[in-house]
Formats: structure tokens, C-alpha cells, sequence
């Protein structure tokens, strides 16, 4: 049994809707959808930036799966509208909910009353059985899978899901064979051939941050690969700007990190979070890096050795191993601990993630140029991919 989470104003949710159909008839499994009411709360402490963010990124990213996300619809569906799909799906039976699903988010979301059957069952009371479901299971978020003890988020993780099922020899149909294409495979990260001096990548990371950690070097392997003007601008992670952080949420963003990582091939722990002090003491040494060339190779060397490597940079032997693996001075860093100097730098870059972009997360990227185009700007190191697409699509070929 595959459990699914539908929530009906969820973005992301709209697009999973669409693979739903072809994802059961090609395993042996049984499909559970549930309806569930956006959660909120300490889990997603933004929710009215999640909101905007989500619809763009959805818009984003549809293309790219060959699904569809229409430019013209709202931020949200109209809430009647939404009680009364949920009144209808409800009412199905398994089968028929899954058949209907896509159709009728369609319609809700474009705003199609008329393409939305009336119906008898209580929406509301399936919603709040499939929230309870959802926080039983100890989770928190829409557009989810789960299997055995594992969340598979939306169509970004969709393809791990699809292959755990062909290792257990569930595959059928067209997902049978070594080399039976994903429902959603994740597109390639590749500006291979192309020169992108004319484009500007803005990169937000933290030092804290364990999606950081596995996509930091990634990031600074595209813009060497083509050359992009790259802007440097550390913030501080989340739990340190007062965003909480519920341990389920913790909990699963370490479980995925370390997926993420091995499908990257990039390790990913033991891990000793740098959190508090040691992400300060960072920052107080980021500009004096940055002024021999050394910042890009100190937030490395430390985000290797807080996530993979063990070695804690809450201790002095820990910090000075990691800036001398950076190629710096010890003894010139050394005065730099415990100093605010840092501070306005760091504050700026957060003001222009948060306020000039409505991001909140990390890392964040942001690619722009002289060419007319609207910048682009995207949350998570699973949207390196897109970056490298935007790059690719308004880059020149390498002379």
C-alpha cells in the first residue's frame, strides 16, 4: 500500500495529480489518496510566502515534467470551490478517486464550477481524517508519498519512490526493464558548452544548512563551468532568524539529505551542526576570506567538515583544521573570532532573500542579466537543475 496526500490548495499537490493515474497502473501496489487541509503551523512557519513561492515554483518547474501549471491561475483556488471538490472526492470510491483527481483539480484550479460534480459525502470530514492521517505518520506537508517507513515529496522525489517499488519486483507495464524511464526523472544539472558571462547567479547558502552541504560545491561547479558572474551571500539559517524547527521537519530533512546526497554522490555525514556560535564565528571570518579569494573555499571546507567529515567546528581545532584545509592563516583568522563585524553584511543579504525575493529558505539562487528576461529565482538544491536550464536557455554556446 502507497499512501498519497492531497491537498487540494497545494501547488505541488496539482502536479503530482497529474501522475497519479500512470504511477498506478504501472506497479503492483494499492494507491491511498488522501485529502488532507493545509497544515501550517510550526512546520511551515511561512505559510503565506509558501503559498506564493509554491505556485511560481510550480509554474516553474511543469514544463520540465511535461505537466501543466497554468500562468494564469491564481495564487489559491477559490474556497468554495475547493469544498466542493472535496465534497465530491470524498464521495468516490479508491478507484474512481484517483481517475478523477487530476480532472478535477483542473477544474478548481482554473475555476471551472461547472467541470466539478456535486456531491453528497462530508469534505470536510475527510479532510480532517486525512490531516490526522498525515500527523500520525508523524509529517506535516501535501503532495507526499509515503511506503514503509519513507516520505517521497511531490514529483521532485517521485523517482526514488518508483525505483524502491522496482527493487521489490512491482514494476508492470511500461515501468518493467533496466532501462524503463521514471514517470519524473529529475533533469539533468548541465551548462556543459555554454558561456554565461552575461548572466549574474546571486547564491544564498548557510553554513547550518544541510541541503547546503550536499549542493555547495554543485553550485560552484556550474559557475565555473560557464563562467557565470557569481555573487556570494551567506545568510543565516533559519532556527537562528527565530523560524522553528518541529523535529518531524527535522527528522525528514535529514532522512532526505542523506538520499539526496548519495544520488548526487556527494556524502553526507556524521554531522555536527554548526549552529549558535561556530555560524557566527563563520561570518566573522567571511569578508576577510572573500578579500584573498578564499571565501567560496572556506564555507566549503567548513560545510564538509560539519556534515560529512565529523569534525565539529564548535571547537578551535575543528575551525582552524577547516580554515587551513581553506588555504588561510590561523593565526590572522583567529582574531576574527567573536566579533559582529559580520553582522550588516549578513543582514543585507538577508533582507534581499527574504524582502527582494520572498524566499526564506536555503540555499536560494537567483539568476538575472542585461538581457531583458525577468530574473529568476528558486528555493532548494533540488532547483540546481533549473538554474543550469535557465543557464542553458539564455547563455551563448562557448566559443
Amino acid at each position: 500500500v502507497v499512501e498519497y496526500f492531497h491537498q487540494l490548495d497545494d501547488p505541488y499537490s496539482h502536479l503530482a495529480a497529474q501522475t497519479l493515474k500512470q504511477f498506478a497502473k504501472r506497479y503492483g501496489i494499492e494507491l491511498d489518496v488522501h485529502l488532507i487541509p493545509a497544515t501550517g503551523g510550526s512546520a511551515q512557519p511561512e505559510l503565506e510566502k509558501l503559498e506564493i513561492w509554491a505556485r511560481r515554483d510550480a509554474e516553474l518547474i511543469a514544463p520540465h515534467y511535461s505537466l501543466v501549471f497554468d500562468p494564469s491561475w491564481p495564487v489559491l483556488p477559490d474556497q468554495d470551490l475547493q469544498s466542493k471538490a472535496a465534497n465530491y472526492l470524498a464521495g468516490l470510491s479508491p478507484a474512481d478517486r484517483i481517475a478523477q483527481l487530476s480532472k478535477i483539480s483542473t477544474a478548481l484550479w482554473s475555476g471551472d464550477a461547472s467541470a466539478i460534480p456535486a456531491g453528497e459525502a462530508d469534505g470536510a470530514a475527510a479532510l480532517t481524517e486525512g490531516g490526522a492521517r498525515l500527523k500520525a505518520l508523524n509529517h506535516y506537508s501535501g503532495a507526499t508519498f509515503y511506503y514503509g517507513g519513507e516520505w517521497y515529496w511531490g514529483i521532485d522525489r517521485l523517482f526514488y519512490l518508483e525505483q524502491r517499488l522496482r527493487d521489490l519486483g512491482v514494476a508492470q507495464g511500461d515501468a518493467v526493464g533496466a532501462n524503463a524511464p521514471y514517470i519524473a526523472p529529475r533533469p539533468p544539472i548541465d551548462v556543459s558548452g555554454i558561456d554565461a558571462s552575461d548572466l549574474r547567479l546571486d547564491f544564498f547558502p548557510s553554513i547550518n544548512s544541510p541541503y547546503t552541504a550536499i549542493i555547495y560545491d554543485k553550485v560552484i561547479e556550474v559557475k565555473d563551468a560557464c563562467g557565470i558572474q557569481f555573487h556570494h551571500k551567506p545568510v543565516l539559517p533559519m532556527v537562528m532568524r527565530g523560524v522553528p524547527a518541529p523535529r518531524s521537519k527535522v527528522d525528514y530533512i535529514v532522512f532526505d539529505t542523506k538520499r539526496e546526497g548519495e544520488y548526487l554522490g556527494v556524502p553526507f555525514g556524521p554531522m555536527l551542526t554548526p549552529i549558535g556560535d561556530p555560524t557566527r564565528n563563520t561570518y566573522a571570518m567571511f569578508e576577510w576570506a572573500a578579500a584573498q579569494g578564499k571565501d567560496v573555499a572556506l564555507m566549503s571546507s567548513l560545510l564538509k567538515n560539519s556534515f560529512a567529515n565529523g569534525i565539529g567546528i564548535h571547537t578551535e581545532k575543528g575551525m582552524r583544521n577547516g580554515v587551513e584545509a581553506a588555504g588561510l592563516d590561523w593565526s590572522e583568522a583567529k582574531k576574527l573570532l567573536n566579533t559582529d563585524g559580520w553582522k550588516p553584511v549578513i543582514s543585507k543579504h538577508q533582507e534581499e532573500m527574504i524582502e527582494g525575493l520572498g524566499l526564506w529558505g536555503v540555499p536560494s539562487m537567483k539568476i538575472s542579466g542585461p538581457d531583458g528576461e525577468p530574473d529568476i529565482a528558486v528555493w532548494g538544491q533540488d532547483r540546481l537543475w533549473l538554474i543550469a536550464a535557465e543557464i542553458r536557455r539564455r547563455g551563448k554556446p562557448a566559443s
